[in-house]
């Protein structure tokens, strides 16, 4: 039990050396990692440090709940029109939207005919029963509760259970499009997570300019594009069908240079974008953007179908160019200009590759962590980890003597393969997780000093020195795995359970675990091992 065939002793001996290569990238700057080939640089690797090790951004944000309604309001809308046209029921007015904190809702009245009598008393009693079931379905396919005021008033309002699931649809999406958009920006390791029904909260270690990250993520970015409404130009009011928007060009005060009056209806949307990269055209920099099939089918029928009309351009409710269609766009791709800047450009089209927030988000929170103050906490974590280490150094040598040096050995490998582990997994780590390290030096010795006791009381009996040790990491190994289990099980709970800080303590301490058992199980008796045969007359000094 005590010896090892050579190709057990191999394996344990590659372990090792593959911990160290491992671990290695973290003793390079990433300078020195970039110079080394792309074979080694590939196999190098480093450990993230957290917000509160390296530095950077602390946001907590939260959706916008009545953007989301607002929206499936204005969606729905659109398709209620289309319903009743198509079931040839006529109203007195046009549908009024009501929007506020309390109630979401759509208010229509049916055309109130003169009275009749007989036959076409009849025919108009069946055209509302039409309406009540056409207004009832509706409502079910969207969403809606359906309330009947009178025979021809009624009022369609959001549901409870309709207003949930838009909100968890939309904050899972937002986070989707956050991680995309700090993801393409550069920023490493981002911690993006929900928080409640509406909240989004977002930690960007290493960051240096809080506010561009801010600009970055608070955009709703929605591309649209919408035909001018002619009919404005000469009646000067603004249609129920059609919007007023501000251009995107400000004056010296900040206020819009003009204003125009649109289409309501988006004839084609940014959801369809491909790709949208920064370009160059007569030396001023523009935005290039490339439709999916689909977006490219659409984009060619509004141009070719309205050849002399205006197409504005809008992006989150301005008006960012608004040129003439001089002949058909077919091939899917096009231009948006504008009064941008090279990094304005740059930032636009990262925000249409990212895609569009489906609401905007408004900033409750925010912390910003000073790398100087994160260098203090690694210093600190450095100078505990390495106390703790001679601690337990000295403590083992002194106790165990020849058989403490094994495990004291065993310990700094241990150091190692938990920084490999961790540095393959790109992990993040923060000082709960700097705090588990510290806690998992003085436990990766509880094995060998429950193995060493045991060989203490073996060797008061009569018995051979082999026989001994080889008894006492038997009976050893039953404890040493209830202990490590228990523990185990311990941090996984605090896994499952825990966020942010308390997983990377939770990491830290598992990955600890697992190394201590194999380099006190293994490694250290294979060191015993060598020792024993190596010694011409072994003698334990225990």
């Amino acid at each position: 039990m005590l010896f090892y065939p050579w190709w057990k002793r191999a394996g344990v001996l590659a372990v090792v050396l593959c911990g160290a290569l491992a671990a290695s990238g973290n003793l390079l700057s990433r300078q020195q990692s970039d110079a080394l080939p792309a074979f080694f640089g590939a196999m190098l690797h480093r450990v993230v440090l957290g917000l509160d090790l390296e530095g950077g951004i602390h946001i907590l944000l939260q959706v916008e709940r009545e953007a989301i309604w607002q929206q499936r309001l204005e969606d729905s809308l659109l398709a209620l029109r289309k319903e009743l046209r198509d079931n040839k029921i006529t109203l007195a007015a046009p549908p009024k939207l009501t929007r506020s904190k309390e109630e979401q809702s759509i208010a229509l009245s049916l055309k109130d005919e003169q009275e009749r009598e007989g036959e076409q008393k009849q025919q108009e009693q069946e055209q509302y029963e039409t309406a009540r079931k056409t207004l009832r379905a509706f409502a079910r396919q969207w969403g809606f509760d359906a309330k009947e005021l009178s025979e021809r008033d009624w009022k369609l309002s959001l549901s409870e259970a309709m207003k949930e699931e838009l909100l968890s649809s939309a904050l899972q999406h937002t986070i989707e499009i956050l991680r995309r958009r700090i993801d393409e920006s550069g920023t490493r390791e981002p911690l993006i997570q929900r928080q409640g029904t509406a909240r989004v909260l977002v930690e960007i270690p290493g960051v240096r300019d809080p506010e561009q990250v801010k600009a970055l993520l608070g955009k709703t970015a929605k591309l649209t594009f919408h035909l001018l409404d002619e009919r404005a130009i000469g009646e000067g009011r603004v249609p129920p069908d059609s919007v007023r928007l501000p251009s995107y060009e400000r004056d010296l005060e900040g206020n819009p240079e003009s204003y125009y009056v649109l289409r309501r209806r988006a004839y084609v949307s940014g959801e369809h974008l491909l790709d949208a990269q920064t370009v160059f055209e007569d030396n001023r920099p523009v935005v290039s953007f490339r439709f999916d099939a689909r977006g490219a089918r659409r984009f060619g029928r509004v141009t070719r179908e309205n050849v002399g009309r205006v197409l504005a351009v809008v992006l989150d409710e301005s008006v960012i160019s608004a040129p003439r269609i001089q002949s058909p766009i077919l091939g899917g791709s096009g231009i948006i200009t504008g009064d941008f800047s090279v990094e304005e450009a740059n930032e636009l089209a990262l925000l249409l590759r990212a895609g569009a927030l489906p609401a905007p988000l408004e900033v409750l929170e925010e912390r910003t962590v000073g790398p100087g103050l994160g260098r203090d906490s690694v210093r600190s974590g450095k100078r505990a980890a390495l106390v703790g280490f001679l601690l337990v150094l000295c403590f083992m040598v002194v106790r165990y003597r020849l058989f403490g040096l094994f495990a004291a050995t065993a310990l700094s490998v241990n150091l190692v393969l938990i920084l490999a582990v961790l540095s393959v997994m790109g992990a993040t780590l923060t000082l709960p997780g700097i705090a588990g390290i510290v806690l998992t030096t003085g436990m990766a010795v509880d094995a060998n000093v429950l193995v060493f006791e045991r060989i203490r009381e073996e060797s008061r009996a009569e018995g051979s020195v082999l026989a001994n040790i080889e008894a006492g990491y038997r009976r050893a190994i039953a404890t040493i795995l209830d202990s490590n289990i228990t523990t185990l099980i311990a941090a996984l709970i605090l896994f499952a359970f825990g966020s942010g800080p308390v997983r990377g303590f939770a990491i830290t301490l598992s990955v600890g675990i697992a190394t201590s058992l194999f380099t006190a199980v293994m490694l250290t008796r294979m060191l015993v091992g060598w020792w024993f045969r190596s010694s011409s007359a072994p003698k334990l000094t225990i």
